[in-house]
Order: C-alpha cells, then structure tokens, then sequence
C-alpha cells in the first residue's frame, strides 16, 4: 500500500493524480496505524513550515515518519520538514537530513518559480533521467547542499535539489508537476 501523508498541506490531490496516471491508488491519511503499516510514504507539501510542523507534532505523526523503515519521499515543503530546521517560521523540524532550510537571499521574498534543471544525479531515484533535465521548481526557501545531496540544481545560488539518507529521499522540485520526467522520478520511488 502506498500512503500520502495528509497533514494540512496542500498539493495532496496532485500527488494522488499523478500516481493514478502510474496505475496507483494511494491511500491519503493521517492516521499513524495505516501510515505505519504501508509499503511506502509520499510527504507532499505546499504551505508554512511553522503551521505544518505543529500539526505533525499534534497528530504524533513526526514520530511515524522518522521511524518509518520503509522508502518515504518528501516533495517541497515534506523535504524541507525532513530538514533539521526552517527560518520559514524559525522552526525545528524533523532532523532526518542535517541541513538547515534558508530562505532565498536572507531578506527578500524571492520566490523560484518555474522550470529549472537538476544535475548530479547520484541516487536510484534518478535511474533513468539525464543529466540537466528540467523539473518544476515552486519555493522561497531551499535546503543547504551537504554529503546527503542527491541532485543540485542553482537559482541565486546552488543547493539541494534532492536529498536522501538511507529509505528517506527528498526533492525539492514538485515530481507530479514535472511531465515525464518526473513520472519517472516517481516510478522510480515505486521501484525502491
């Protein structure tokens, strides 16, 4: 069974329409039995890192996703929750990924909107994708580069496109919006 984390956040029904384009029914929920029990978790997101790490904390559902030992992928805002902290709200987060999230130019509200390319690709998520392929980018806050880095991609400076540390992957970018290449981005994480 393939869970999608329902926490408050938006982009939930993307998600599930592009899984149902790959032949998946996902189940949506927030309840930590059935999350705990599937197969694999999607953490999408769009929306504060404040708000959403309150509900996940309320729901006891930060404990679910860090001892989950099955592939979970968090996309957008679920990556940047998989961080250790977020000046979006100046929160602390999950801690899965060491990095801290920064907001884009320390001061104005920056927004990468938009298509943008990935390169370094170094992970069995990215089987399949070239170098350089064009995914959809929505974020005024990103993920500091480190040895979890998976894909790179640059706008104002260079950082995290994709992260992963053990069953735990994370892009920045949203998959469900990013056209074939994307897809695959998706089979790939059903494939895990």
């Amino acid at each position: 069974m393939i869970a999608i984390l329902k926490y408050n956040a938006g982009n939930v029904c993307s998600v599930a329409f592009a899984l149902r384009r790959l032949g998946v029914d996902a189940v949506v929920t927030d309840d930590v039995v059935v999350l705990g029990g599937a197969d694999k978790i999607i953490f999408p997101g769009v929306g504060a890192a404040g708000a959403a790490m309150a509900y996940l904390r309320e729901k006891r559902l930060d404990e679910v996703i860090c001892s989950f030992q099955k592939p979970l992928l968090g996309i957008c805002l679920g990556m940047q929750l998989m961080c250790s902290f977020s000046a979006e709200g100046n929160v602390d987060c999950l801690d899965i990924f060491s990095q801290k999230v920064r907001r884009f130019d320390d001061g104005e509200c920056l927004q990468h909107v938009g298509w943008n390319q990935i390169k370094q690709l170094s992970s069995p998520l990215f089987k399949g994708i070239a170098e350089d392929e064009y995914q959809y980018f929505v974020h005024g806050y990103y993920a500091e580069i480190s040895a979890r880095t998976i894909a790179v991609t640059n706008y104002e400076n260079a950082f995290s496109a994709a992260l992963q540390r053990d069953n735990f992957y994370g892009v920045q970018f949203h998959p469900e919006k990013s056209g074939p290449v994307g897809q695959r981005i998706l089979q790939n994480f059903l494939s895990l």
